[in-house]
């Protein structure tokens, strides 16, 4: 985890947006013994960040363990809070995986699909930079409020 760690600075100044700002409260959410209370925002958000060679170390096929799925449902709990907050409906996520790794995650909006992703070797599940996690997760956001927007009566079912 120290690499990880590594792998933000502090100083990062995505550290300080509303997308890392929800990303902690899901992962705090999470943590049912308070072993996150101490923790900087940086080292919480690090098991979400691996380099290539880290990648690499970890087999290609593999069955997540349970602290990885819920690294992955946190993910999508903080999109799906972020499309609540920015459309005022409630949004409900729902993530189905496998045994193996595989499996979806959508994002609802009343009777309407926002977000469906496929999910693929969850137990590898990061991204390269905070950057680029923050950047997938606009894109995702982006998308799902534009779906929103155009068929906002289904949305409000």
């Amino acid at each position: 985890m120290t690499e990880a760690a590594l792998a933000i600075a502090e100083e990062d100044p995505v550290l300080d947006t509303a997308f890392a700002t929800e990303m902690v409260r899901q992962m705090r959410a999470i943590d049912t013994y308070g072993s996150y209370d101490d923790w900087s925002t940086a080292k919480i958000l690090a098991p979400f960040i691996m380099t290539k060679e880290q990648k690499r170390e970890i087999p290609i096929v593999g069955d997540p363990d349970e602290i990885v799925m819920a690294r992955v449902k946190a993910f999508y709990n903080a999109i799906s809070a972020m499309v609540e907050s920015e459309c005022g409906l409630m949004a409900v996520p729902m993530i189905h995986l496998s045994h193996e790794g595989f499996g979806r995650a959508i994002i609802t909006v009343g009777k309407l699909v926002v977000m469906d992703k496929t999910l693929r070797d969850v137990h590898r599940f990061s991204f390269p930079t905070l950057s680029k996690m923050k950047d997938e997760s606009d894109k995702l956001l982006s998308v799902a409020l534009e779906i929103v927007g155009k068929h906002p009566e289904v949305a409000g079912l």
